[in-house]
């Protein structure tokens, strides 16, 4: 129960701190379908985004997997392969590059992914100490 006090009472204070005019930035975490990469990479260039985490990942959720034979036996794969796109941005591009990626890597089927957007507290570029939107 404190930590969902505590988890509250820093999402007050992060909105407080949006609300009083410091730029905010969110982490957009995607998981796509791997033969939609270069969908993603081309929606960044146009709307100007640079930088992003790309990772080979495993997984399942609604598709829970699919059939394949192997060697005449049949066996279930229950983890897909997904793709794994990370990225902070500023909290303006977040609604453009949502409705971009969802309009146009979406096939309508099971496994087409999901978004997650989180808040930034802090960043900070290692190699010269600069902090917030400037370390981005």
């Amino acid at each position: 129960m404190e930590l969902l006090f505590s988890l509250r009472r820093m999402n007050a204070v992060h909105t407080e701190r949006n609300n009083k005019g410091v730029d905010a930035t969110k982490k957009v975490e995607m998981m796509i379908r791997p033969e939609k990469l270069e969908d993603v990479k081309e929606i960044f260039a146009e709307l100007k985004l640079h930088g992003m985490t790309v990772t080979m990942v495993s997984g399942c959720g609604h598709q829970k997997g699919r059939k394949n034979w192997y060697r005449g036996v049949e066996c279930e794969i229950s983890l897909l392969p997904k793709v794994k796109v990370e990225t902070i941005v500023h909290d303006s591009v977040v609604p453009e590059l949502l409705r971009q990626i969802t309009s146009r890597i979406q096939t309508g089927e099971v496994g087409d992914g999901k978004i997650f957007v989180y808040n930034v507290e802090q960043a900070v570029r290692i190699r010269t100490g600069e902090s917030g939107e400037d370390a981005i």
